[in-house]
This record gives C-alpha cells, sequence and structure tokens, in this order.
C-alpha cells in the first residue's frame, strides 16, 4: 500500500471526523450519525496504516484522533468510582466464575499432592533424615514454624507477605502461556506445605499447624489457584482457540487474564492482613473461624456476583469501544 497516496485520499475524512469531533455546540441527528460512521470508518484507517508499518507520528495522531472521537460517540466518561465499582461487582467476579472449573480443579489436584507429601512423612519417618538433622528438625516444629508469624512487626509483615504473594501470584500467571513453569511452581509449593504438615503431624503439633495455617491459608492459596488457571487458560487459548483464530483467543483470555490481576492483588492484601493481625494474636478457634469465613466469602461472591454477571453475558474481557478499532482492509 502506497501511505502517502492513502493518507492524501483519506485525509478529508479525517479532517471532516476532527471537525465533528471537536464542535463546542450540539451536532444534528443527521451529524450524529455521520459522526459514528466517520468513528468506524477512521478506526479501519488507523489499522490499514499500522499493517502498512506507516510512520509513528502519523500512527499516533490518528490514536489521538479516534480517542477523541470516541469520547464524542460515547459521551462523558464515567466517573472513576463507576468504573472500580463495576469491575469488583460484574468483570472481576465475571472472570473468576468463567474459570471456575480450572481453578478448583488446580485446588484439588494441589491439596491432593499436599496430603501425599505429609503422609510420607508420617507414614515413613526415615524421609525426614533427608530433610533435615534431628536438631534443625525439632527447632522447627518447636519454634521457627509458630515465631514466623510474631517475630516482626504486623505492618512490616503483612507488607512482606502480600509482595511475596503477589509475586509467586505474578510468576504463574505470567509463565502459564508456558504452562509447564506454572505447573512446577504449584507443584513445588504444593510438596513444600505437605512437609510442613507431616513434620508438624507427626511431632504432635497438627492443631497448631492448622491453626496458624488455615486463617490465611485458604484463601491464600485460592488466589494463588485462580493465578494459575488464569495463566494455563492462556497458555491453552493458544493451543486449543475454538471457533475463534489463535490470536482472537490469546488476545481475549488475555485481556481477562490482565484484568483478574488487580482482584487477585486486593484479595492477597486481605490475607496479609489476616496473617499479619489475625493469625499471631487471636485465639486459634476465632483464626481459624475467620478463615473459613473469608474463603466461604470468596465462593459465594464468585457463585453470585460472578454467576449472574456470566448470565449477562460478561467473561472478564474489557468493554469492546476501549478493544483497539481493527476491521479486515484491502490494500
Amino acid at each position: 500500500m502506497d501511505v502517502e497516496a492513502f493518507v492524501s485520499v483519506h485525509q478529508p475524512q479525517w479532517d471532516r471526523l476532527a471537525y465533528l469531533t471537536r464542535r463546542q455546540r450540539r451536532l444534528s441527528g443527521a451529524e450524529a450519525e455521520e459522526l459514528v460512521t466517520l468513528y468506524q470508518r477512521v478506526g479501519t484507517h488507523l489499522a490499514a496504516l499500522r499493517a502498512a508499518g506507516a510512520d509513528p507520528v502519523s500512527i499516533g495522531r490518528l490514536s489521538g484522533l479516534i480517542a477523541d472521537a470516541r469520547g464524542a460517540v460515547t459521551g462523558a466518561q464515567a466517573p472513576v468510582w463507576r468504573d472500580i465499582s463495576k469491575y469488583f461487582l460484574v468483570s472481576f467476579p465475571a472472570a473468576l466464575y468463567a474459570s471456575r472449573r480450572w481453578w478448583v480443579t488446580i485446588g484439588l489436584i494441589f491439596y491432593v499432592v499436599v496430603a501425599w507429601s505429609a503422609w510420607r512423612i508420617i507414614a515413613h519417618p526415615e524421609v525426614v533424615d533427608s530433610i533435615g538433622t534431628p536438631d534443625q528438625i525439632q527447632q522447627l516444629v518447636d519454634h521457627d514454624f509458630e515465631s514466623y508469624y510474631s517475630e516482626n512487626p504486623a505492618r512490616d509483615f503483612a507488607l512482606r507477605v502480600w509482595i511475596n504473594n503477589a509475586t509467586i501470584s505474578a510468576a504463574v500467571l505470567a509463565l502459564g502461556i508456558f504452562l509447564i513453569p506454572s505447573v512446577f511452581i504449584l507443584w513445588d509449593n504444593a510438596l513444600n506445605l505437605g512437609v510442613s504438615a507431616g513434620l508438624m503431624i507427626s511431632h504432635d503439633r497438627g492443631g497448631l499447624f492448622f491453626s496458624l495455617i488455615t486463617p490465611h491459608g485458604l484463601l491464600e492459596l485460592t488466589t494463588v489457584f485462580v493465578a494459575t488457571a488464569a495463566g494455563l487458560r492462556l497458555g491453552w487459548s493458544w493451543i486449543v482457540p475454538g471457533a475463534r483464530t489463535r490470536m482472537q483467543a490469546l488476545a481475549q483470555t488475555g485481556r481477562a487474564t490482565v484484568g483478574m490481576a488487580i482482584g487477585l492483588a486486593a484479595i492477597l492484601l486481605v490475607t496479609g492482613v489476616i496473617e499479619a493481625f489475625v493469625t499471631p494474636f487471636l485465639p486459634g478457634p476465632v483464626r481459624i473461624t475467620i478463615g473459613i469465613v473469608a474463603e466461604l466469602g470468596f465462593f459465594v461472591y464468585v457463585w453470585t456476583l460472578g454467576r449472574r454477571a456470566a448470565r449477562s453475558g460478561e467473561y472478564g474481557d474489557i468493554d469492546e469501544a476501549d478493544r483497539e478499532a481493527a476491521a479486515p482492509v484491502s490494500a
């Protein structure tokens, strides 16, 4: 495609769109229809210029015009609080519900691996010798495991826990497109948790273990399962795109996956607060109850708001108006 000729031919339409977009007085019905038509056409022109490798200045200028025209077509920008409420009440729960079979299955497999790892420690005491010396193991079960939750100031500990868990979730989410790395990370965490459980239970400290892990662990692990599922779905959408092209499947799933990151970070912030301010200070039965309630609250959130949003056609993707304008063109 001759870019210069293309620009010369379509420049009058771009100028007209700019005029209608920036016009101060109210548009007539015919002008409003013309604005919408030109907005759609210029979106196609932008896609054609990008495909032809036009210079960045021209593409940036046309992109700005498209953005201004979109605002004129759709009206005033909605308040930020409305976008935030829609995200947490519609988009995020819809994405969670859409991927529920993935993360529920991942969670079940994870806990099976944890149980198997713990059983190896309990049923085969000789395995413990490969983990550490008797003194190191005794130090862990008598002091280190419990002191971990109280040896640092609560605020610092909450921040550290949040950053650590967010890093793990981001890793399994981002690496999910490659499938195997995310599975390996989750497998490693399941084995480590199972070893801790086995050591504590075999030394008659099982009650302490569950009273320390349950308050934050249930919801925290569920969040990691969701992040893993989101990443694996992204990779799987490339392998099995269904009725869509691979790029369409990857773009649609990718937008929903990236959109989930904010919600997952918010949930991990809650679990970090529980781990720092609830686990070290409240009695065992109380903190276990808080952990169970937090986990049940998450499932209620997904199966009420998420299912309702999914039934209305939401699946966690961004609004169509906010996606890049693109359409088939001929050179």
